[in-house]
């Protein structure tokens, strides 16, 4: 049977599974209505937004001339990368993978560099892993620098473990410009070409922007019908079983299983069921740490439209998924047991962040919750540029007095 028959026959199941389990496909479809709504929508957009109106005005080809001399070295993409890396990480999945297509599309990145880049500019955001999991979820705010550390140092394992993925590169920009004239040349050259004014380009962004949260929230709501009527079937049971026995087999709880067959379809769901697990607190969060390095289906849904009309291929993306699953799990362990001392000290010392307001308020308070963190975020980026400038700015007076 050939790829596009199967997939026919898979349809046609999934449909008759909808039909015959309505009832379950219609409170799964709310619930996925539910999360969208009042968790993913007002977290996202303004983000999107954002980087929509960066791009537009050359704030990303600035950035990528500042950040060229860290991300090449570092991970093997050029400068721009790093605008992904960072709102990815502010914003959460699949912003990372929207800018990367918005990069390839620009011909910013080659398609090597950007499946190198989505493999670990696609994270879960900060607000998610303190506030949803550790405080709504597990009911203990101290658990969040845990989950937020381990997910992170995941990222960064698989970003600098993609350098290893090899093809086609973009060549460094080569210029006697002074390094600030360089970016601010970059940022004037891109604003020209795009050209478009301010009225049409805010008009464009803001519907661009809530047409991919519409998409995003068709992909919630699908995952979590499927799931649940595939669940209601039985036919997952077998598997349940086998994931068990290799659950046991790495030193976990065999009662997890249930939780990670729900996090390979949906993280926010998979992370629920690991939290309400009967295994021990030390089990329970590094599965949780595993569903999330996952990502879940759900969000690979998002991803595979973030960079339609590109040639970044799934295949790299699906590899660094599962090696920051197992890197996160493991690192989670590790700050659990003999690295326990690291979570412990830093949560002693940072400001409580994981506070239940972002999730226990309205709409309108997420929404303004978001755009505040997205605000902010923008704020210590320009300080750090600023001072990384600075900080190149007294090297170069160094050098040249010693002339």
């Amino acid at each position: 049977m050939n790829r596009s028959r199967a997939l026919a026959l898979l349809v046609f199941i999934l449909t008759v599974l909808i039909i015959v389990y309505p009832e379950i496909s219609f409170r799964a479809s709310l619930d996925g209505l539910k999360l969208w709504f009042e968790v993913v929508l007002p977290a996202l957009l303004p983000f999107f937004i954002m980087a929509d109106l960066l791009m537009a005005f050359g704030v990303v080809h600035f950035l990528g001339a500042l950040l060229e001399p860290i991300m090449r070295p570092l991970f093997r993409v050029p400068g721009v990368g790093g605008f992904a890396v960072a709102m990815g990480l502010a914003a959460g999945f699949p912003v990372g993978a929207k800018i990367t297509g918005d990069l390839a599309r620009s011909k910013l990145i080659t398609t090597t560099e950007g499946e190198r880049l989505i493999g670990f500019a696609n994270t879960a955001n900060s607000l998610f892993l303190m506030g949803a999991v550790a405080v709504g979820m597990f009911g203990r705010p101290e658990l969040g620098i845990t989950l937020l550390l381990a997910h992170y140092l995941g990222a960064v394992v698989v970003g600098v473990s993609m350098r290893l993925h090899k093809g086609p590169e973009s060549r460094p920009v080569k210029s006697e410009e002074a390094y600030l004239q360089r970016a601010l040349s970059a940022l004037d050259q891109a604003r020209n070409s795009d050209g478009r004014p301010l009225g049409k380009l805010f008009a464009d962004t803001a519907r661009n922007s809530f047409l991919a949260m519409l998409f995003i929230g068709a992909c919630i709501m699908f995952f979590s019908v499927i799931m649940q009527v595939i669940n209601a079937t039985g036919l997952l049971n077998p598997v349940r079983t086998g994931l068990g026995y290799l659950l046991k087999f790495v030193g976990l709880d065999a009662n997890l299983s249930g939780a990670v067959l729900h996090g390979f379809f949906e993280t926010t769901m998979g992370a629920q069921a690991a939290s309400q697990s009967a295994a021990s607190l030390g089990g329970r969060l590094t599965a949780t740490s595993l569903i999330l390095g996952w990502s879940g289906l759900s969000v690979h849904g998002q991803v595979a439209a973030m960079i339609s009309g590109t040639k970044i291929r799934m295949a790299p993306y699906f590899q660094a998924r599962l090696l920051h699953a197992v890197s996160a799990a493991i690192i989670t362990a590790l700050l659990l047991g003999p690295a326990s001392f690291i979570p412990a000290s830093l949560f002693k010392v940072l400001p409580a962040l994981g506070s239940g307001q972002y999730l226990n308020g309205s709409f309108g308070a997420r929404l303004l919750a978001s755009a505040r963190l997205a605000t902010s975020f923008l704020l210590i980026l320009v300080i750090l540029l600023s001072i990384i400038w600075l900080f190149r700015r007294i090297i170069y007076i160094s050098l040249r007095s010693r002339d």
